[in-house]
C-alpha cells in the first residue's frame, strides 16, 4: 500500500487502512466538480501535508485512477476509473434493457444473437441467444472474444469512447484475419463510415458474423449487438446480405433508444 519503503518496513492495518480512506477523499474531491485541483488545494481541503499527498497522488496515477495536467499540474479523475465505473452500470442496464429485442433478432434472422462489451481489447460476451432450430448449441456468455477478429469486437473498437490504442501483432485465426493494425484501422475507419461492422471468416472458417454498436442516453458506446452464422446463410457473393445487416441495426438502434429513456 502507500508508504511502503524499501527498508524493510511494513506498515500496520492501521496504516494500510487510512491510506485507503485518504485516497478514496482525493477522489471524492476530483468528483466533486468539474475543474481540476492542485496540490495546495487538495491538501487545504484534507488537512494533510503535501508530502504525504504528494505520495497518495504517485500512486493513484501510477493505476491510472489519477490524471495530471501536464501544463497547469493539477489533478483530475483518470480514465481507468471513468471506465471501471461507467463499465459496471452500462453492463448491468445494458443486459436489462436488450434481452428482448435480442430474442427477437434471433427470431427474425434465424441465427444466433450476440450482446458484448469491450474488455482491454476483447469481447466479453453478456448475453447470447440460441439459433431458433434444433442444432446443438453451446452458451457463450462469459467468453471472451478477440476484438480485431470478429464483428462485435470491430463494432466496438471502431466507436470506443477511451480511444485505447491498438497494438500489434494481431492474432491469426485465418487466413482472412486482420493482422496489421494499419488494415484495421482501415476497416475501423469504414465501420465508422457506414455505422456496422461484419467479418467473413476471420475468427472461424465457414462463419460470418455482423454487429452493431449500442449507445447509452450520453451517445457513448457501451456495447455491441450482432449475429453470427454459416456463410452460406449470412453471405451473399462474398458480402454480408444486406437484409441481415437491416435487421442488426434496428435491433441496436431500438436498445439505443431504451438506454436513452
Amino acid at each position: 500500500m502507500f508508504g511502503i519503503v524499501d527498508s524493510g518496513y511494513s506498515p500496520s492495518v492501521g496504516e494500510m487502512i487510512q491510506s485507503v480512506e485518504r485516497a478514496a477523499a482525493i477522489l471524492r474531491l476530483l468528483a466533486s466538480g468539474p475543474r481540476q485541483l492542485g496540490v495546495v488545494e487538495l491538501a487545504r481541503a484534507m488537512g494533510l501535508p503535501k508530502g504525504t499527498l504528494h505520495g497518495i497522488l504517485r500512486t493513484l496515477v501510477h493505476v491510472g485512477f489519477v490524471e495530471q495536467d501536464e501544463t497547469t499540474g493539477k489533478y483530475r479523475l483518470g480514465g481507468t476509473l471513468l471506465h471501471l465505473g461507467s463499465s459496471y452500470l452500462d453492463v448491468n442496464e445494458l443486459r436489462a434493457r436488450s434481452l428482448n429485442w435480442a430474442d427477437a433478432l434471433a427470431g427474425r434472422s434465424m441465427e444466433s444473437a450476440w450482446i458484448g462489451t469491450l474488455h482491454e481489447g476483447c469481447v466479453l460476451v453478456v448475453h447470447h441467444v440460441f439459433r431458433p432450430d434444433d442444432s446443438l448449441q453451446v452458451l457463450q456468455v462469459g467468453t471472451l472474444l478477440p476484438g480485431h477478429a470478429t464483428a462485435l469486437g470491430k463494432a466496438l473498437l471502431a466507436y470506443d469512447p477511451y480511444g485505447e490504442a491498438i497494438t500489434g501483432p494481431l492474432e491469426r485465426f485465418t487466413g482472412r484475419t486482420l493482422v496489421t493494425v494499419a488494415d484495421l484501422e482501415e476497416e475501423l475507419e469504414a465501420i465508422r463510415a457506414r455505422g456496422w461492422a461484419a467479418e467473413i471468416e476471420e475468427f472461424v472458417e465457414g462463419e460470418v458474423a455482423i454487429a452493431a454498436p449500442i449507445r447509452d442516453g450520453r451517445g457513448m458506446t457501451v456495447g455491441a449487438i450482432g449475429v453470427r452464422g454459416a456463410v452460406e446463410r449470412l453471405a451473399e457473393d462474398g458480402a454480408p446480405r444486406m437484409e441481415i445487416v437491416s435487421y442488426v441495426r434496428d435491433a441496436a438502434r431500438a436498445i439505443t433508444r431504451d438506454l436513452g429513456r
